[in-house]
């Protein structure tokens, strides 16, 4: 079990913080700094999103990091050679988020193998389809030791559910409603009914909430359905403020878990 995603949920089942942010924003030297930080404040497990020009599941702030992003000239290519080293300091698991097209455009089995050789524990691909995966890309992802994350939300039948289960590994990302990302929600406003049948399932792997994650009452909240949530579009937002990388970064991440 040398996944590090394994190893995190073996060592640690409940109120796992999982942070997402678009590589090459604010700037595009801030990828690893970021990370950096983000592992000096405890954080479980880091979310780094390759910039699209089309993320139909995000909301506008994560889409106007991708833009910036994009602007600011990361790519695919840039962000592998940023992160070529840094498992020499970085110890917590590290999952790749994006869409399926410039994956395509790159290469599935050379993107595999450039997650392999990075240290990238998992992807999260939410535009890639379970059946093209299980007739296409099984083996990249075996052979580069990494998990494919699948996403369900409140309309995904009880068969389909178990389906993802059997398919996916790490985790499963569990989208808190049906709606984009970074919508604001408030704690009432979550469907606790589709996290206690989810409770109720025993699936296999264990479970995040994502989508509406954004202060440390949602988080709390989450945390009592599932081992831990996602925050995305707030620490994204968070990066926007003005004033010193690190400080913005220490008194979010505070903020959440007090």
């Amino acid at each position: 079990m040398n996944n590090r995603i394994d190893q995190l949920f073996a060592r640690k089942n409940k109120n796992i913080l999982s942070v997402y942010f678009t590589a090459g924003f604010p700037e595009i030297d801030q990828t690893i700094p970021i990370i950096e930080q983000l592992e000096k404040q405890g954080v479980d497990l880091v979310e780094i999103g390759m910039p699209f020009s089309d993320p139909t599941a995000d909301g506008p702030t994560i889409q106007k990091s991708s833009d910036v992003a994009l602007k600011n000239g990361m790519t695919l290519e840039v962000l592998f050679t940023q992160l070529k080293d840094i498992r020499k300091h970085i110890k917590m698991p590290l999952i790749l988020m994006g869409y399926i097209n410039p994956v395509l455009q790159y290469g599935m089995e050379k993107f595999c193998g450039q997650c392999r050789d990075c240290g990238i524990d998992g992807l999260i691909i939410p535009d890639l389809p379970l059946d093209e995966y299980n007739a296409h890309f099984t083996k990249f992802f075996e052979d580069a030791g990494i998990h494919n994350i699948l996403l369900i939300t409140p309309q995904t039948s009880e068969a389909r559910i178990l389906e993802i289960d059997r398919n996916s590994g790490g985790f499963i990302y569990m989208v808190s409603s049906s709606s984009t990302t970074g919508t604001g929600k408030k704690v009432e406003d979550f469907r606790t009914d589709y996290f206690e049948r989810l409770q109720s399932m025993n699936l296999k792997n264990p479970r995040l909430i994502g989508f509406g994650i954004s202060d440390r009452e949602t988080f709390a909240n989450a945390c009592k359905y599932a081992s831990g949530a996602i925050i995305g579009s707030a620490f994204v937002k968070a990066l926007q403020q003005e004033g010193i990388l690190e400080s913005k970064i220490d008194g979010f991440i505070q903020s959440i878990k007090g």
